[in-house]
């Protein structure tokens, strides 16, 4: 059997990302109940909250395990207790036949995505002691593929896109100012709406992120050219917009009221993309393309982990794979096809 979403203009809710307040509000089944899934999921947001997990995380795995809820109490599972390996093999049966709208299947990331945070709830529950065992212990996830990103900007490429900007404007100066960090840091859109006005050191070239990704501070360097349009952007066009003095955000809103939200990071950057001819992709394309093309300039990939705040190098390693001009140089000199003296094709001599 294939389970297909119901057509709509709208994206339904069973689908959007929910916020976890969005959770407390639409209870399911006996809510009330202190052993039913529902009250052990409020009961375990609390439980992390108070251990300091971000929101961004709590969001996530709150709407995963939110929707298995959901799917659950429409086939009578309401309670921890009735939770088996085989409901949840089911369940995993269930996101690999479902299709979205366009007919595509989810990938097998997006499977474990959903699966993940089951196992992590359910591991709670059993150290709790508020089941008898963990049905998720040994559930076999899907393999997850390793795929090479999509787009990989070359630097005319990215010089193309920045020159899009059109710097007559106060936005146009500001956007200048945002996709040459971008590129020269590699941070990512969340640590932009993080950085305030005195978070670029500009005597020392780095940039102090707050509270990035897994609740960790780090510091990178920041380049002359990034730092210039930093500065000429925080002098000549951040006081113009700025309506709200008591705003610290670095990078502001059109309206000047409050700092630019990841979705106004993304619809500031996006536009600039399209114009130079890139069709897929957004904010974190700049990442890539500082990641890749200083491997290919001779940088450790240990530097460029601690530039990314991977915690692993095995999610760094992932360039040495697109960063390919040194391997060409080693093909070139050492294949023999490619030795001065080879045959070569008339079109090519």
């Amino acid at each position: 059997m294939t389970y297909r979403r119901p057509p709509s203009n709208r994206k339904p809710a069973a689908n959007r990302l929910l916020a976890v307040d969005d959770v407390y509000r639409q209870p399911v089944g006996p809510a009330t109940h202190p052993k039913s899934l529902y009250c052990l999921l409020l009961r375990f947001v609390k439980w992390r909250r108070e251990r300091n997990w971000s929101e961004t995380t709590l969001k996530v795995q709150t709407h995963h395990s939110y929707r298995f809820i959901l799917w659950a109490a429409e086939r009578g599972i309401r309670y921890a207790a009735e939770v088996t390996r085989p409901v949840l093999e089911r369940y995993q049966r269930h996101l690999y036949q479902y299709r979205k709208a366009n007919g595509e299947a989810l990938s097998s990331r997006t499977q474990r995505t959903t699966l993940q945070p089951l196992q992590v709830w359910f591991s709670w529950m059993a150290k709790q002691g508020l089941i008898l065992a963990n049905p998720a212990a040994d559930l076999e996830l899907p393999k997850l593929e390793k795929r090479l990103p999509l787009t990989i900007l070359s630097v005319e490429q990215v010089e193309d896109i920045v020159s899009q900007c059109d710097l007559t404007t106060l936005q146009g100066i500001r956007d200048r100012a945002l996709l040459e960090l971008l590129w020269s840091t590699g941070i990512r859109r969340g640590e932009v709406t993080g950085l305030e006005i005195y978070s670029a050191d500009f005597s020392r070239r780095i940039l102090t992120i707050v509270q990035g990704k897994g609740h960790e501070d780090r510091i990178v360097p920041v380049g002359e050219r990034a730092l210039w349009w930093l500065n000429r952007y925080i002098v000549h066009v951040r006081p113009e917009i700025l309506a709200v003095p008591e705003c610290k955000a670095l990078f502001l809103a059109m309206d000047g009221v409050a700092g630019l939200t990841v979705n106004g990071i993304t619809q500031a950057v996006v536009p600039y993309l399209r114009a130079a001819g890139i069709d897929k992709g957004s904010c974190h394309l700049f990442r890539h393309a500082m990641a890749t093309q200083m491997l290919e300039n001779g940088a450790d990939l240990r530097w460029i982990q601690a530039m990314l705040g991977h915690r692993s190098v095995e999610s760094t390693q992932i360039y040495t794979q697109v960063s390919i001009r040194a391997l060409q140089a080693v093909h070139s000199s050492t294949h023999p096809a490619e030795q001065g003296d080879s045959e070569k094709p008339d079109n090519m001599a």
